[in-house]
């Protein structure tokens, strides 16, 4: 099945040169008089290997069909990843299949786990996760919305670019393809 190169998201699998990747990150880029592109961080499934590719917005990406198992995310244990089936069956996946999609992991999460011939290749985040807002500096009452942000790290290290009038201790929604703020919980 094919999607333009702007839907990849992270945690996907795709075909690329005739090999299974995972979509590790997904950065779209406009640098000044040229056309933007789309740079994936991508995992070789079979050998894994990492390396960064440049696609065009409207290239076709092969998204491979795998088996997708509906889990919920229980806890980490430092590099490792737990999730349990309806089954109540638990599933422990290591921090190099999950890549930059641990950064959303939240307690509770329900998630796809991807299976490609009986192994789990990866996981299909959400397209927007709450999450709560652990450090940042003090919100500005005055402050609308506007064009200026500050840095917030959220409860799982993942640092968003939040608006002035975000504090500590908040919920706000963060999309999982840009890591970026769209508003409050």
């Amino acid at each position: 099945m094919s999607i333009p190169a702007t839907q990849m998201r992270p945690g996907m699998i795709i075909k690329h040169n005739n090999d299974l990747h995972t979509v590790f990150s997904v950065e779209h880029r406009t640098p000044g008089n040229l056309r933007a592109f789309i740079q994936a961080k991508l995992r070789n499934v079979r050998t894994g290997a990492m390396f960064v590719e440049r696609f065009r917005s409207p290239d076709p990406i092969d998204r491979v069909i795998v088996d997708e198992v509906k889990m919920e995310f229980l806890y980490n244990d430092g590099d490792d990843y737990y999730f349990m089936d309806e089954a109540f069956e638990q599933t422990m996946l290591k921090r190099e299949t999950l890549g930059d999609a641990v950064e959303y992991l939240i307690p509770n999460l329900n998630i796809n786990v991807s299976y490609y011939d009986g192994k789990a290749v990866g996981i299909e985040l959400p397209l927007v996760v709450e999450m709560t807002v652990m450090q940042t500096e003090p919100g500005i009452k005055s402050a609308t919305a506007s064009s200026v942000t500050k840095p917030a790290k959220m409860e799982t290290g993942l640092v968003v670019a939040v608006p002035p009038f975000i504090n500590e201790g908040e919920k706000i929604r963060v999309d999982t393809a840009e890591g970026a703020y769209i508003s409050r919980a």
